[in-house]
């Protein structure tokens, strides 16, 4: 393992060497070693583990329990944040690992990776590079999903813009619904009405999915009177306020997270045939106003 002498631990810690001592006298932690030289050395995991602990608490006494009570702990978006500051591809890799031994795949991307990026700040160098990684993470987990089991077909309509949390939302919701057996595809909001006659067909989708809050209202709602054209009526849904909520909308809303989105769509396809779905668009009609009346 890597080891760091007392300066820089302390850079580390964002603290000076005195008060680096300070703790080791009054808490035991963290403790060095010497060198024959007599250099004082630390492991450079511990110091990180620290570091961390002292980001998400701020205190260094809470700090060193936290520590000393879960070791090698379960990642936390905290976590990964710093890693992601530190442009440290490795060890974001071994963070969301460590996170899969104790949390499913799905929760790894909902309660740490997400928020992980979306701690990092905006418009910097290390949001681009958090998001691109995260980009990375979740297009190589789709192409390891399993299989579809499920005959339904969700099609999802992404108006996000390239770098933003709603792009990363939308590409988790896709890798979870194929996780959870259903087929999926997603377009681009942009896409042409008719481009989209084999797409639907081969897909045949029970449900359509808006995901992403830079939609053209009007080129959503070409796009869905589209599909309905093509495969008759079918639920409209809206993840993460794609489509504005005027009060009386009858686009039904899956929130914020892929997750509960996912659970929700499965409960509702599983509780009515698609025939039955209620409507969420005239279907005579490509007018905007069907989306958010």
């Amino acid at each position: 393992m890597s080891q760091v002498r007392t300066n820089a631990a302390a850079a580390i810690l964002g603290v000076s060497a005195n008060t680096l001592r300070s703790w080791e006298q009054r808490f035991g932690h963290p403790l060095p070693r010497r060198t024959e030289g007599g250099h004082r050395i630390f492991e450079l995991g511990e110091i990180e583990a620290l570091r961390d602990a002292l980001s998400e608490t701020g205190e260094i006494a809470a700090a060193v329990s936290i520590v000393r009570e879960r070791g090698e702990s379960p990642c936390s978006a905290q976590r990964l944040r710093l890693a992601f500051d530190d442009f440290n591809e490795a060890k974001v890799d071994r963070l969301l690992e460590e996170s899969m031994l104790t949390r499913s795949l799905e929760r790894t991307v909902q309660d740490v990776l997400l928020p992980g990026v979306e701690l990092v700040g905006d418009d910097t160098p290390e949001r681009c590079f958090a998001w691109r990684y995260a980009t990375g993470w979740l297009a190589a987990a789709k192409r390891l999903a399993p299989p579809a089991v499920r005959d339904e077909g969700v099609m999802i309509f992404d108006a996000s813009l390239p770098g933003s949390l709603d792009a990363l939302h939308a590409q988790a919701l896709e890798l979870l619904l194929r996780r959870a057996g259903l087929r999926t595809l997603s377009l681009p909001v942009g896409m042409r009405q008719d481009r989209i006659g084999n797409a639907l067909r081969a897909l045949g989708p029970a449900a359509i999915v808006l995901a992403g809050s830079s939609s053209d209202l009007h080129a959503v709602s070409r796009l869905v009177y589209a599909t309905r054209q093509s495969c008759g009526q079918i639920a409209v849904y809206d993840f993460r306020g794609a489509v504005p909520d005027t009060g009386a909308s009858t686009v039904t809303r899956l929130g914020e997270r892929p997750l509960v989105a996912v659970q929700t769509l499965r409960e509702r396809m599983q509780a009515s045939p698609q025939t039955s779905f209620a409507s969420a668009m005239d279907s005579s009609s490509p007018s905007m106003l069907a989306l958010s009346r």
